[in-house]
């Protein structure tokens, strides 16, 4: 089922459409999921130039305030179900600007550039964003965690 704790493995074949099946299993994986969250890669291979994701979020998730360093680095975030408080910050860690995202509603879309620190926090169960950004993932390049944030603990 999944390759990892985080994730599962990346979708197949010329076409890929969102079922209610996916969603009930990655709506009951993040459920378990010690972090709260899990991902469904819809791009194909883990090198792939862009990368599109469905990320299953439970509330009490902890989103990392990090960065995307690369030029080009850019990421759009669409909630499809359920409800996010997005926070863009300073190189010092102040909040700079604070939206929540909704589904169904005009304020369900961001759009960032590279090296600009944010993060969210999940606000409704059963959450589902979809991430579009530049690929390909690398775990050494993709992003920095802000010295100023509390690391993961899981």
């Amino acid at each position: 089922m999944s390759n990892s704790r985080l994730a599962f493995h990346h979708v197949q074949g010329p076409w890929y459409g969102l079922s209610e099946v996916d969603i009930q299993r990655g709506i009951d994986a993040s459920t378990v999921s010690p972090r709260k969250r899990f991902i469904l890669p819809i791009h194909r291979t883990q090198d792939a130039p862009v990368q599109r994701m469905m990320n299953f979020l439970q509330p009490g998730t902890y989103i990392r305030p990090h960065k995307h360093p690369r030029p080009g680095a850019i990421e759009t975030i669409v909630v499809l179900s359920g409800h996010i408080r997005f926070f863009i910050y300073s190189d010092k860690g102040d909040i700079m600007y604070e939206c929540e995202l909704k589904s169904g509603t005009p304020n369900c879309l961001i759009d960032i550039e590279e090296n600009v620190w944010h993060s969210f926090d999940v606000l409704s169960p059963d959450t589902i964003i979809f991430e579009c950004k530049m690929g390909p993932y690398d775990t050494d390049l993709d992003k920095i965690f802000a010295p100023w944030s509390a690391p993961e603990s899981y």
